[in-house]
């Protein structure tokens, strides 16, 4: 968990007893200011264990859900995130629709430099669905980034990487 002891982070709901959402919410998410704004670096999350309801069925979907991103002035705190994407779980949204919603919400929160996400759905009637969205800043060097990824992107591939890891 990304826990400070500092000025920043007290309003955190870190420590507090955790109320599980019912709705989707947006509102859960919350940020922390970055230590080191000059850096590039990835942060990475992986949920195992997303769920949403089909719109129209209402039959739950299960996913893994990858969300990767350069930090610019503001990290996710990933207690928040983690309620948040628990809050899709009585949601009805198409697959695609989900991982843009994702996508948007951080990027809307913290403004990173890059920010991508993928969902690997576990397959229905013999179809999975593996969407993937990325947003970037206006600076030249994220927007070639966000093309680059968005044209070297192939489903599985996140899930391919992690199983040579572990």
């Amino acid at each position: 968990m990304n826990c400070r002891a500092d000025k920043d982070t007290k309003k955190l709901s870190l420590g507090h007893e955790t109320t599980y959402p019912t709705k989707y919410s947006p509102d859960i998410l919350e940020s922390f200011p970055t230590i080191n704004p000059e850096s590039d670096a990835w942060t990475s999350f992986i949920c195992t264990e997303f769920t949403s309801l089909c719109p129209k069925t209402k039959q739950p979907d299960f996913a893994k859900i990858f969300i990767n991103y350069i930090a610019d002035k503001k990290m996710v705190e990933s207690k928040s995130l983690k309620l948040y994407l628990f809050s899709f779980r009585n949601h009805g949204d198409f697959h695609e629709d989900c991982i843009n919603k994702i996508c948007k919400d951080i990027f809307n929160l913290i403004k990173p430099k890059y920010i991508e996400v993928v969902g690997e759905f576990t397959p229905r009637g013999g179809i999975a669905i593996f969407p993937f969205v990325s947003a970037s800043n206006n600076q030249a060097n994220f927007k070639k980034l966000r093309e680059k990824r968005m044209q070297e992107y192939a489903p599985g591939k996140y899930s391919l990487e992690l199983s040579k890891i572990y």
